[in-house]
Formats: structure tokens, C-alpha cells, sequence
């Protein structure tokens, strides 16, 4: 499964339908495969931070550098996966735990300060100044009850982001 001379079987189906908790339809899947073999122009059986890249979308996101480290090197079943975050049915905390891995700058399971301020200058560029975003970042975590100096783990996240009326819908299209 994943080079593009490999034939998805049936039980592949169901083996990658059960990793990604069903949220995509095994024809969802059989489309994500043939969209998988497309960008694995080598047939090696996992897609590259490069072959990611050839992807328009991807390339153009300004968190693209970040979600790099994330796809680099995954093989059918975690691209999928990966995916999956990005469809219309996961949970709220699915996607959030996403989220935070693209905060969690240097993967050591807290986002910093420091993390929020790199990710916000990635999505801000220079549309805001340092100090607008300091200050921006600041009133968000001061009303969550939190300050400059804490260090977020997965679950103070999850609070600050599972607020209602926050709609996180990003989907990706499997055909």
C-alpha cells in the first residue's frame, strides 16, 4: 500500500478506515489513495516535504513550513490520517490537537509564549507590527486566565480554543 504500481485492497480499505476512525468513506479513501500515488512521483510508498509542496494549496499556506515537519516522510495510512483533522467530522478537540502541534514549535508538548508569537508572525507577517501582536496575544490569554509566562499544554489549549461560537472548518476535498 502506497506506491503507485500497489493495488488498495479491501482490507487496506478497512485497516486505514479504522486508523483515521472513520471519518472518511472507504470511496473517500479510495480517492485520497489515487490522490496519494499522485504526489508520490516516485513510488516509494510515502510522500516527501517536497512532493507536499507540489500541492498549490499547501505550498501557498503560510503555516506550510510548520505542517512540514508534520507530513514529511508519512505513508498512506498517516497521510489519512493527517487528513482527517481537516475534514468535516472529526471533534473539535481532533482538530484542536492539530492545532497544537503546529503551535508546539519545538515539539516539546507546551506552546510558549514565544510559540504563539512565531505562529502569529507566520500568519500575520507584516500586516501587524511586534508589538501589536504581543499585545493581541496578551488580552487572549489574559481573558483565558493565563499570562505571557504560562506554558500551554494540550489540555489548557483545548480550553482556550473550545469556546463557544469558534467554528474551525476546514475541509479538504477527496475528489
Amino acid at each position: 500500500m502506497g506506491s503507485a504500481s500497489s493495488v488498495l485492497t479491501q482490507y487496506d480499505i478497512e485497516e486505514v478506515e479504522e486508523h483515521c476512525d472513520h471519518l472518511f468513506t472507504q470511496q473517500e479513501i479510495v480517492s485520497l489513495y489515487e490522490r496519494f500515488c499522485q504526489l508520490d512521483k516516485n513510488a516509494k510508498g510515502f510522500i516527501s516535504a517536497d512532493e507536499f509542496l507540489s500541492v498549490p494549496e499547501f505550498a501557498l499556506n503560510p503555516l506550510s513550513h510548520r505542517l512540514l515537519k508534520m507530513v514529511d516522510g508519512l505513508n498512506f495510512k498517516d497521510f489519512v490520517a493527517f487528513l482527517s483533522a481537516f475534514s468535516s467530522k472529526p471533534t473539535l478537540p481532533q482538530k484542536i490537537e492539530i492545532i497544537f502541534k503546529v503551535y508546539d514549535t519545538d515539539c516539546n508538548g507546551k506552546v510558549t509564549f514565544s510559540d504563539l508569537i512565531e505562529v502569529l508572525h507566520d500568519l500575520t507577517g507584516s500586516f501587524m507590527s511586534d508589538k501589536q501582536r504581543e499585545e493581541v496575544l496578551s488580552q487572549l490569554l489574559h481573558e483565558a486566565g493565563y499570562t505571557k509566562e504560562s506554558s500551554l499544554l494540550f489540555n489548557d489549549f483545548v480550553k482556550i480554543l473550545d469556546s463557544p461560537g469558534l467554528k474551525m472548518e476546514v475541509e479538504v476535498p477527496v475528489d
